[in-house]
C-alpha cells in the first residue's frame, strides 16, 4: 500500500513523499520552483528511494537516539518514513513533511510554546535519553539530526525561559545535555565554539547554562539556530514578547552530494575534503570567499582535535536574495575536541592529504589536500601557519575567560594543553626541513 507525506518548503507546497513497498519516492509538485537539495534538482520525473533517502533520512536523528524513538513510537528503527511522519514537522532548515489534509502554520500566526518552569527543564534534560525529541508529546513534532540528544526550543525574549514549540511554531535554539561517558563534553564544546569565535571565525552562538532546582543542578548548552533568524513577536496571554523566528533552508554536506547518513564518515564512503571544496566552489556565488571560511574550518578542527567533523558537520544555508535563494556555507557547529578522550578514535573523519591521524600529517599533507581541494599550496600553508600561531595564546585567553564566567572545568586546561601541542607540532613541521616521504 502507497503512503504519502506532503513536503512543504518556507511554507509552499513543493512535493510528495511516498512510501512503496517499504521503499521512497520523491517527485515535486508542477508548481515548484525551489529545490529541496543540490542531490534533488527540479525536474518533473519522480526520484527514486536510492536518490530521495539521503535528504529524508538525513533529516532524522541518527544512532541510539534514532532507536529509543522507534521503541518509543512502536516502529522499525529502519523505516525512515515512520519516523518522519512522527518526526518531519519541525526539521533543519525549512522543511515541513505533512499528511495530506494538513498545512503549515501560517508564517504571522501566533507562536504556541509550552513553557518549561526549572523542575519540568530538569525533568526534560533527564528523560532526553529515554525520549529523545520528546517523541509521543502531543503537538511535538521535532526532528534533529545527529546521534548526540539534543532538543529543538524556543527562548522567550527575554531569555529567561526555555520552551517546546508546539503545532509547527519554529524553534530558536537547540539545546544539548552532556553527552554520557564523555566527561565534560558541555564544556568542551562550550570552549572550541568560544575559541572559535575569538579567532574571528563565523560560528554558532553557543552559551553554557546551568538549571537548578533545589538540591538538582544540571548544566546543558544552547545554541542559537542560524537556520531560524530571531524577530519578535506577540505572544498574547503568555509573555509580553517571545523569540520567534522564521525558518532559513539548510542541508548539510551528505545530503548536497547524495550520501546517506550511515557513510558520513569518508573511510565508509563518506565526502572527502576534495568533495567538500568542490560542493561549496560549485554551489555558491562568488565561491572564493566560502572556499576560505571552509578552509578555516578544516584548519581550526585539526588543531582543536575535533576528529568528528564528518560530512554532516558542514552545511549549506539558503539565504533569501529577492525571489532567489543563494547557497552560502553555514557557521561553524558541533566543534568539540574529541582526541582529548583516550577511549575515542584517533583517526579524523576526513583525510588531510593521504593521513587520518593528525599525529601523521607532514607539510607535505597540507600541500596534498590543497592540491586535492583545488587551493593553492603555498596558501594553505601561510594559512595553517597563522592560526597555529594565534591559536595557542587564544585558547590561554579565552580558558580565562570562561574562569571568570564561573564555567571552568578541567577538561579544559586538557583541551588547552592538546592545542598547545598540535599547534607547535604543526609549526615546526610546516617551517623544519622536509622529513623524507613515507
Amino acid at each position: 500500500m502507497a503512503r504519502h507525506l506532503e513536503v512543504w518548503l518556507l511554507g509552499a507546497h513543493t512535493g510528495t513523499l511516498s512510501q512503496i513497498e517499504g521503499r521512497l519516492s520523491f517527485a515535486y509538485a508542477p508548481e515548484a520552483t525551489t529545490p529541496l537539495s543540490q542531490s534533488l534538482p527540479l525536474r518533473a520525473e519522480p526520484f527514486d528511494d536510492r536518490a530521495s533517502r539521503p535528504f529524508f533520512a538525513g533529516l532524522l536523528p541518527e544512532g541510539g537516539p534514532r532507536r529509543q524513538i522507534a521503541k518509543t513510537l512502536q516502529v522499525s528503527h529502519q523505516n525512515d518514513y515512520a519516523l518522519l511522519d512522527s518526526l518531519g514537522g519541525e526539521c533543519a532548515g525549512a522543511v515541513s513533511l505533512l499528511e495530506p489534509d494538513q498545512r503549515p502554520p501560517s508564517p504571522d500566526a501566533l507562536p504556541a510554546v509550552r513553557w518549561l518552569d526549572d523542575a519540568q527543564l530538569l525533568q526534560v534534560l533527564d528523560d532526553m535519553p529515554l525520549r529523545p525529541m520528546r517523541a509521543g508529546d502531543d503537538g511535538l513534532r521535532l526532528s534533529l539530526a545527529g546521534a548526540q540528544d539534543k532538543l529543538p526550543v524556543v527562548l522567550d525574549a527575554d531569555d529567561n525561559r526555555t520552551g517546546l514549540p508546539l503545532n509547527g511554531t519554529p524553534s530558536t535554539h537547540i539545546l544539548k545535555p552532556p553527552i554520557a561517558g564523555i566527561d565534560g563534553s558541555v564544556f568542551n564544546e562550550g570552549f572550541c565554539m568560544a575559541l572559535a569565535q575569538a579567532l574571528r571565525l563565523d560560528v554558532a552562538s553557543t552559551h553554557i547554562k546551568t538549571v537548578t532546582n533545589g538540591a538538582q543542578q544540571r548544566h546543558y548548552l544552547l545554541v542559537q539556530r542560524y537556520d531560524r533568524p530571531l524577530q519578535q513577536a506577540p505572544l498574547l496571554t503568555v509573555a509580553p514578547t517571545v523569540l520567534a523566528s522564521q525558518r532559513l533552508h539548510q542541508e548539510d554536506f551528505c545530503q548536497a552530494l547524495g550520501i546517506v547518513s550511515e557513510h558520513k564518515y569518508q573511510n565508509e564512503g563518506g565526502p572527502g575534503l576534495a568533495q567538500a571544496f568542490a560542493l561549496v566552489r560549485s554551489a555558491t556565488r562568488p565561491s572564493a570567499p566560502h572556499t576560505l571560511k571552509l578552509l578555516d574550518y578544516v584548519i581550526f578542527n585539526a588543531l582543536i582535535g575535533n576528529h568528528d567533523a564528518h560530512g554532516k558537520n558542514f552545511s549549506l544555508l539558503y539565504t533569501p536574495t529577492g525571489a532567489v535563494l543563494t547557497p552560502v556555507l553555514t557557521p561553524l557547529y558541533d566543534a568539540l575536541c574529541t582526541a582529548v578522550y583516550p577511549t575515542l578514535t584517533d583517526k579524523m573523519a576526513m583525510k588531510l592529504g593521504s593521513k587520518y591521524k593528525f599525529s601523521e600529517v607532514q607539510a607535505r599533507h597540507w600541500e596534498q589536500f590543497a592540491t586535492e581541494a583545488a587551493l593553492s599550496p603555498a596558501q594553505v600553508k601561510k594559512r595553517v601557519l597563522d592560526i597555529a600561531k594565534r591559536l595557542r595564546d587564544l585558547a590561554r585567553t579565552t580558558q580565562a575567560r570562561f574562569d571568570t564566567q564561573g564555567h571552568s572545568h578541567p577538561i579544559i586546561e586538557q583541551i588547552v594543553s592538546l592545542i598547545d601541542q598540535r599547534c607547535a607540532l604543526t609549526i615546526r613541521r610546516l617551517t623544519g626541513p622536509p622529513m623524507d616521504a613515507s
